[in-house]
């Protein structure tokens, strides 16, 4: 079996936050950081303090990948577009609203490297944004335009709310579904892109078609970051119709870039790693993609009028978790290089844990620290004797009764041929 623990940090745990890449093998992103005028005071370790200070101080909290933390700030930020709507509502909506989300809709354009805004729809999260584009999949199956037995390829590793929508959608429309059996711990990026390929070619035996692929940027557990651009590109010599790259714990942990990574769709929370209220998250999607059958699940008056509008108003609800991405750049902005400085600053962070840790307990990471970002996989003692899911659940809920620490524990079942325990 494998035992893993998995340790995150934010800028809470440690005067600074977030690190990774959008490639395992690169760190800092190749753009200009994004600013806003007039430049902010940087950020000092009392401001931190300050500004998480609502956060439980009897829990550890190391799994910030789960909900990600909001600083006092931004909170206040939010709590007064909600008075705004709740004063006048009709104003709200008819006056604000939607320049509102319009002008977070271009921070995270610039922010994503896209081409245009008409790209980027606010969507609640990466789990809606799943269901966006999977529901035209399944629409592609029922109108005849993919054949039954037509194959979608998606990761092992894929998180569980997306395994079940490939299930809902492609699944049930007819499509064979082929899962990429990924190994653990994971020791290259080599390892990953030959059972991607076996994966392809598995999906076109007996004349089927790959019409579609889902990629996780950064799989949760395990976590790894994953070679998204190769990934894409083999897709693309092999003649894949569509690439999704579920970017859950992307923007604000690794380095998200369009342009450089070249999927048709790409969705990333911003409530994990980018200091937003939950929740919210973006979904991009390629304009020379045939976007026309892109709708929103929930339908509302705006339906018909391209994702980004349906998304901006899908009914009577909140939505100003959308509205305080300005506030959120401001906040990011007043860490020493920004973003850019957060993210290296998590990943130099927890690496330097996981290293701490599998020395006093004798293990090893899930995975190298090239392949980690603003978390870390820490294999766990076998004297502990997890061996199974359960046992796993009750050391996590046994380390947060007793002893205040709230983490990620991953089990995996002993594979055929293996020997002893396997612990990160």
């Amino acid at each position: 079996m494998a035992s893993s623990l998995q340790t995150q940090t934010h800028t809470n745990a440690m005067n600074g936050t977030s690190a990774s890449a959008a490639d395992p093998k690169s760190h800092l992103s190749k753009k200009p950081r994004l600013h806003t005028p007039p430049q902010p005071l940087l950020i000092t370790p009392s401001d931190i303090i300050s500004e998480f200070s609502h956060h439980d101080p009897s829990i550890a909290r190391i799994n910030n990948g789960s909900f990600g933390c909001c600083p006092s700030s931004v909170l206040s930020s939010q709590q007064q577009l909600q008075l705004q709507w709740l004063q006048q509502p009709d104003h709200f909506y008819f006056n604000q609203l939607q320049s509102r989300i319009l002008q977070s809709r271009n921070i995270i354009k610039d922010m994503i490297n896209a081409d245009h805004v008409d790209e980027v729809s606010i969507v609640d999260n990466a789990t809606t944004a799943a269901a966006i584009v999977l529901q035209q999949i399944a629409w592609g199956f029922a109108e005849g335009r993919f054949q039954p037995g037509d194959a979608a390829v998606m990761l092992h590793y894929a998180y569980g709310a997306v395994k079940k929508s490939v299930e809902a959608y492609v699944t049930r429309a007819g499509g064979y579904v082929i899962e990429v059996p990924l190994p653990f711990p994971v020791n290259s990026v080599d390892e990953i892109v030959q059972e991607f390929r076996k994966a392809l070619e598995r999906g076109k035996q007996n004349g089927r078609r790959v019409r579609f692929a889902v990629i996780d940027h950064v799989t949760s557990m395990p976590s790894v970051v994953i070679p998204v651009k190769e990934l894409v590109r083999i897709c693309r010599e092999e003649g894949v119709d569509q690439v999704f790259v579920d970017a859950a714990h992307g923007i604000g942990c690794v380095d998200v870039d369009m342009k450089q990574i070249g999927a048709d769709f790409y969705s990333s929370n911003l409530h994990k790693w980018l200091f937003c209220p939950p929740s919210v998250a973006f979904l991009y999607c390629r304009r020379s993609t045939n976007n026309s059958d892109l709708h929103h699940p929930v339908v509302s008056h705006e339906y018909g009028n391209g994702l980004a509008i349906e998304s901006a108003w899908i009914g009577t609800r909140d939505y100003s978790a959308q509205l305080v991405v300005p506030k959120v750049l401001e906040f990011i902005n007043r860490f020493e290089g920004g973003i850019d400085g957060i993210k290296k600053k998590n990943h130099e962070a927890v690496v330097e844990m996981g290293a701490m840790l599998v020395k006093a307990w004798g293990t090893h990471l899930g995975c190298p620290p090239e392949m980690c970002s603003s978390m870390v996989m820490v294999g766990l003692p076998a004297c502990l004797g997890i061996s199974s899911d359960q046992d796993a659940l009750k050391l996590r809920t046994y380390l947060r009764e007793k002893f205040g620490v709230e983490v990620p524990i991953y089990y995996r079942a002993q594979k055929d041929g293996e020997v002893g325990p396997v612990t990160g």
